[in-house]
């Protein structure tokens, strides 16, 4: 008689799921905070909703994934990085409502889960929520064989935040030549994957092992640098100046389509393509790939990560802070009266 079929079997292992989960758990309550009730083993995570210091509180929540950049870390076999990418994200497009982050919670999916992978993801979650003091209070593991392919995984993340509503962004409202300042990214951060491993690993023929001129590292190193979090930078400028009117996070649609969501109707942005130099890696991409430069500013972020729209009699004082607080910033264009688009110059 055959024996009954059990699931894992079918392809799923409870157990070693449990067996991965317990031994991050230290590493996710080193997250938490004094406002955590209950985080990870039971159904919900629950957070005290207590803002002394807000008079009028708004939450902020935001969802995204990171993408095929997955496909990346698993080419390279360095999965941590993938933990920071998405927590990373998430932050930085809550921190366009001008919101601080209070916890994160994840997704993880796959056709069959490895422990080692799963746990280097969670560590990179926790180490980039310690970083923003953001709470990891809980998240879901899928493993689904037949939905994903053999060795795939899926990395999404969800963010709650809060502002007070008399801080909000954007707020104001800018006037013509007032300051665009562009903050660098350290890379392609989490969008563009698809057409870079299609220019680069398939039309290229180049390896994640290859050591690139120019770039210093290999391929995959670069390619796997983790999405950079302006969080730290900043937050504190917001609550001092409110001459800064509007933040934008540059991602899946590069300047082209991520500006105009924080533009007035009537305003434009003109952008200054020499007030900075694109990182070496988009470079490699249109090169290789002969990729029109319209298409390469509205796939990647082209070296600019966060950008900022600034009264212009404050702009050469917030350059000066985001590059003393460690970032690479400069004025890269100004906001003029026209539709509601962006125009590359």
């Amino acid at each position: 008689m055959a024996e009954s079929p059990s699931y894992r079997d079918a392809g799923v292992d409870i157990d070693e799921a449990q067996r991965a989960l317990r031994a991050v758990v230290p590493t996710i309550q080193a997250t938490y905070n004094e406002n955590v009730v209950a985080g990870v083993g039971g159904f919900g995570g629950l957070f005290r909703a207590s803002f002394p210091d807000i008079e009028n509180p708004i939450l902020v929540s935001s969802i995204d994934g990171v993408g095929t950049k997955t496909k990346v870390a698993a080419m390279v076999g360095w999965y941590e990085g993938l933990g920071h990418d998405i927590v990373n994200h998430c932050i930085n497009d809550i921190l366009c409502q001008g919101a601080r982050p209070l916890f994160f919670l994840d997704y993880y999916g796959t056709s069959r889960l490895q422990s080692s992978q799963f746990e280097a993801v969670l560590r990179g979650m926790a180490t980039a929520c310690s970083e923003s003091g953001t709470v990891l209070i809980g998240g879901e593991t899928a493993e689904m064989p037949g939905v994903y392919h053999d060795d795939e995984v899926d990395v999404v993340g969800t963010i709650v935040g809060v502002v007070d509503a008399d801080r909000k962004l954007p707020r104001g409202k800018p006037t013509t030549g007032d300051a665009i300042i562009g903050v660098a990214s350290n890379g392609l951060h989490t969008n563009g994957f698809s057409l870079a491993r299609r220019v680069l690993l398939e039309m290229g023929g180049m390896s994640v092992r290859d050591e690139v001129p120019g770039l210093g590292r290999t391929l995959g190193e670069e390619l796997l640098t983790p999405h950079r979090c302006y969080y730290r930078s900043i937050y504190p400028l917001l609550q001092e100046l409110p001459q800064i009117y509007a933040l934008a996070h540059i991602t899946g649609g590069g300047l082209y389509d991520n500006l105009p969501r924080v533009l007035p109707s009537d305003y434009q942005a003109i952008i200054e393509r020499r007030s900075w130099s694109p990182l070496p890696i988009f470079r490699l991409i249109q090169d290789t790939g002969g990729v029109p430069d319209v298409e390469m500013y509205r796939t990647f972020n082209m070296g600019i990560g966060m950008v900022l729209l600034v009264d212009k009699e404050f702009a050469a004082a917030v350059v000066q802070r985001l590059n003393e607080s460690g970032e690479a910033a400069a004025i890269i264009g100004t906001v003029q009266k026209g539709p509601n688009d962006v125009q590359i110059l």
